[in-house]
C-alpha cells in the first residue's frame, strides 16, 4: 500500500494543509494537472506558495487504490467537496530512501473516471 501520498492527501484535506510541507524535499519538483491548467513547481516554496493560493474548500481526497514499487507509489481516487464527488484523480510520486516526496505528479479530470463510480 502506497504511504506517503496517504498521509500527503490526509494532510492536504485538513484544517492544516501546510504540513504537508513536511512531507517534501527541499528540492521537490510537482506537476499538477487540472481542468483549468498546470500547476508546476522546482521546489518547496514553490508548493508552499501553491497550497497558500488553493481555494479553502470543505475537500476530500478518497483513495481508491494503491501501488507501490522501489520508489514509486500511484494512488487513484475520486476527489469529494462538501461531500459531492467532483472528479476523479491519478497521482504518483517518487519517494526518498526517508519517505519523503522529491517528485509529485497528479491529473486530475471531472470528466473521465478511470474506474467506474458507485454514486
Amino acid at each position: 500500500m502506497a504511504g506517503v501520498l496517504r498521509a500527503y492527501m490526509a494532510r492536504m484535506d485538513s484544517d492544516h494543509p501546510e504540513q504537508a510541507l513536511e512531507l517534501l524535499e527541499p528540492d521537490f519538483r510537482y506537476l499538477i494537472a487540472l481542468p483549468g491548467g498546470e500547476a508546476t513547481g522546482r521546489s518547496k516554496d514553490d508548493f508552499a506558495a501553491y497550497i497558500a493560493g488553493r481555494n479553502a474548500v470543505d475537500r476530500a481526497h478518497e483513495i481508491l487504490r494503491s501501488s507501490s514499487d522501489r520508489d514509486l507509489e500511484t494512488v487513484y481516487g475520486v476527489v469529494t467537496e462538501s461531500g459531492k464527488t467532483v472528479g476523479s484523480f491519478l497521482s504518483a510520486a517518487v519517494v526518498t530512501p526517508d519517505g519523503r516526496m522529491a517528485r509529485y505528479q497528479s491529473y486530475f479530470s471531472t470528466t473521465y473516471d478511470l474506474i467506474d463510480r458507485q454514486d
